[in-house]
């Protein structure tokens, strides 16, 4: 039996924007898990905590997403000459609490494991590449909305500057030529990690409200022009170099430029309980905004002195925010809130 896990992810700066071939996004990975267990076995088993049920390969709608994985990875696995065997696979970890989703990018951390466990299953190699890859083809082959940036950054497991592709092009290749061939091909992505120079707690907050991302980003998407994108990657790009460089008072001021371009493209995306977690750092040495497509789910703080993590802890609870993770960035040590 093998185990492998696939942890979630918060934008912190270029939401929106990044659905445009060749804009940046800092997204953090957060160590909330999914996990899944992977042996061999007489035929194959499918199973998600999601559901009450189990499947096998017929198609299923519930388990599609997985199925669809399962599919491409036998794809990619059998033009690599591996004889295919059946397993059983059993996936634990909802990303929800009460039924209601933390927005933590939980269907690109299922299809991440997914591909993961089948990886190790057949003691193939990993790749943080590959595994992107692999990835966005299972999700652009569905017809996927998103900048796949939240793979990037579960494959990576850290904070990291993701530069989108042109996801039409990709999908028109896995259409027209096969899946070895395309995976060979430059993509046009990047992404890099980012160490930052200086000591700050990172804080994530829970509204408990549901965001629907893929129609908020449907809604929303039509509203960037050119100068809102020009915005966001110098903002994301400043920002990067401040962290390297560990200017607190740059870090603060580029986050809130951030947050005041998502607030220009849609009055939708800062929701009351979300305008509340940002203005719960007003006069602390701290920063807090939205993360993802808002609409709900969580937002971010980045606080600099232990007063400010505080007292901006309190203000959260005392507006029924939940504080979701909390780790010490600069430092080893890391603790769930």
């Amino acid at each position: 039996m093998t185990l492998v896990k696939t942890c979630g992810k918060l934008y912190w700066a270029g939401e929106y924007a990044i659905l445009v071939p060749g804009q940046l996004a800092l997204i953090k990975a957060i160590p909330i898990y999914m996990t899944a267990e992977i042996k061999a076995s007489d035929g194959y088993r499918l199973y998600s905590d999601m559901f009450t049920y189990s499947v096998d390969l017929r198609p299923d709608s519930s388990y599609a997403l997985i199925q669809e994985t399962v599919a491409l990875v036998e794809e990619y696995l059998t033009a690599q000459g591996v004889d295919l065997r059946p397993f059983t696979i059993d996936i634990r970890g909802k990303m929800e609490r009460e039924g209601k989703k933390f927005g933590l990018g939980s269907s690109g951390s299922v299809v991440v494991l997914v591909i993961k466990a089948m990886l190790a299953f057949y003691e193939r190699p990993a790749e943080r590449d590959l595994l992107f890859k692999l990835a966005s083809a299972v999700l652009l082959k569905r017809g996927d909305n998103g900048s796949m940036g939240d793979i990037a950054c579960i494959v990576s497991e850290d904070l990291v500057l993701y530069q989108s592709f042109d996801r039409e092009k990709v999908a028109e290749w896995l259409e027209k030529e096969d899946l070895p061939t395309v995976l060979t091909r430059d993509w046009g992505f990047s992404i890099r990690n980012v160490e930052t120079a200086l000591d700050f707690d990172f804080l994530v907050g829970w509204t408990k409200e549901v965001a629907v991302s893929s129609h908020m980003v449907k809604q929303i998407k039509d509203n960037m022009n050119a100068s809102f994108l020009q915005a966001s990657k110098e903002t994301v790009a400043n920002l990067v170099k401040a962290l390297q460089e560990g200017q607190e008072e740059k870090i603060i001021d580029l986050l809130e430029q951030a947050s005041q371009l998502l607030e220009g493209l849609s009055s939708d995306i800062y929701t009351p309980s979300l305008r509340q977690l940002k203005d719960a750092s007003r006069d602390l040495k701290a920063v807090a905004k939205s993360s993802g497509a808002g609409g709900g789910d969580c937002g971010i703080a980045l606080s600099f002195d232990q007063d400010s993590t505080t007292l901006l802890k309190k203000r959260w609870a005392d507006l029924g925010i939940e504080l979701l993770y909390q780790e010490r960035i600069g430092h080893d040590d890391k603790s769930e809130g």
